[in-house]
């Protein structure tokens, strides 16, 4: 599982250095990945694997669902298939780079089965902004956590 949030860095060609203690986990389900965002506002990076899996349940609800249209546009606008380097970075798409302002500190987050790359002080004013709230309590209670 991928769990915890770590400070990283993009560096001047785009590349997030994938934090060490992610690093074995992700090795372990290959060095494919896909980065895209539903938002624009982060990355997130998906092992191919589990991205496949996505797109195997989008291929099964039918074309003209615009739910599907709106995340696949979302999900093609800002996603590209990557590969990790020997160093254990990850390209963020230009294009998502830009929407997302991934330049310098970063905050990578595991997210059990991806992770999300977040621009810190956006992410801050994130976490902030979006308190948990006691529907959000009582919505975890139901599902047993």
């Amino acid at each position: 599982m991928l769990r915890g949030t770590y400070p990283a860095k993009v560096d001047s060609k785009g590349r997030v250095k994938i934090p060490a203690a992610f690093l074995e986990e992700l090795h372990e389900r290959g060095h494919e990945f896909y980065v895209t965002s539903d938002t624009g506002d982060y990355a997130r990076i998906y092992p191919m694997k589990k991205w496949r899996a996505i797109e195997e349940k989008l291929a099964a609800v039918p074309s003209y669902n615009k739910t599907k249209q709106k995340f696949l546009a979302r999900a093609n606008y800002y996603g590209q298939a990557v590969t990790m380097d020997k160093q254990g970075r990850v390209l963020i798409p230009p294009v998502l780079r830009e929407a997302a302002l991934m330049k310098g500190d970063v905050d990578v987050s595991g997210q059990l089965d991806y992770i999300e790359v977040w621009n810190h002080a956006r992410n801050m004013e994130r976490l902030k902004s979006e308190p948990m709230t006691d529907e959000d309590s009582k919505a975890l209670a139901d599902l047993g956590i």
